[in-house]
């Protein structure tokens, strides 16, 4: 069975799709020893021989993981300063995964890893509609009126950054706790929402990305994905009313 020659990358757990054509058009990846560079190209993967660099590529087994990040450990493979990395909590053989999204090294809770770059694009691309839950607390209270501002939205350095739901869970004098879904992922938008209405936060912690929970998963380990959460995350979005009718 032919597919195409991004796709086989996608499998082979060296790229995304688009990351894929990349490579492609940057003559990086070879078919049978010849310098393939047309994005149309198919292959069997059965027949066939592809390379990347040189390297010889075979499909790889797809999995699919959710795991428990510590804070201080970092979500890129490596880092300048030796610092950790979430790859350092899974077993050496699995270096081909990689993360789907991220959280700041100050940041704790799930992370999604997969070599499935087709799995990756689509669960990660804002229109499919993966919502993401957060526990903060909050160096000091959080009071109601604030939760409305948080779902209106601010902005912030350019970004317009909202919350899709907002739950008070407590709060005192001195600190508070909410919990936050959030539509979209920017960069430590979380941080920078509260930072706008004059909070600090004192831990940060994500404990959902779409059907998959946190749960009772400890600090630093890790488990595979069910068959179940992983049709779930690739389930089309639900419209609302209103995008319906619109379309």
């Amino acid at each position: 069975m032919t597919i195409r020659l991004q796709k086989f990358l996608s499998e082979a757990g060296v790229a995304s799709r688009r990351e894929g054509e990349r490579l492609i058009l940057a003559g990086r990846v070879t078919v049978d020893g010849q310098i393939v560079r047309l994005l149309g190209t198919k292959v069997d993967p059965a027949r066939n021989e592809v390379a990347l660099a040189g390297r010889p590529l075979k499909p790889l087994a797809k999995r699919f993981v959710a795991l428990n990040k510590p804070p201080k450990f970092l979500c890129t493979r490596r880092d300048t300063h030796d610092r950790r990395t979430v790859f350092d909590l899974l077993p050496a053989d699995w270096g081909h995964l990689f993360t789907i999204g991220r959280l700041d090294a100050d940041s704790e809770g799930l992370i999604l890893l997969t070599n499935d770059g087709e799995f990756c694009q689509r669960v990660s691309h804002p229109s499919h509609g993966l919502l993401k839950t957060y526990r903060v607390i909050l160096a000091k209270r959080l009071e109601p009126k604030m939760l409305k501002e948080l779902t209106l939205g601010l902005h912030d350095k350019g970004d317009f950054l909202k919350a899709k739901n907002v739950r008070l869970l407590s709060a005192n004098n001195t600190r508070s706790e909410a919990e936050l879904v959030l539509a979209e992922g920017r960069n430590r938008e979380v941080r920078r929402m509260f930072k706008a209405l004059g909070f600090r936060v004192l831990r940060l912690q994500r404990v959902a990305v779409g059907p998959v929970r946190l749960g009772e998963l400890p600090p630093g380990k890790w488990r595979t994905l069910s068959r179940v959460e992983i049709e779930s995350c690739l389930k089309p979005p639900v419209k609302s009313p209103r995008t319906a009718r619109r379309n």
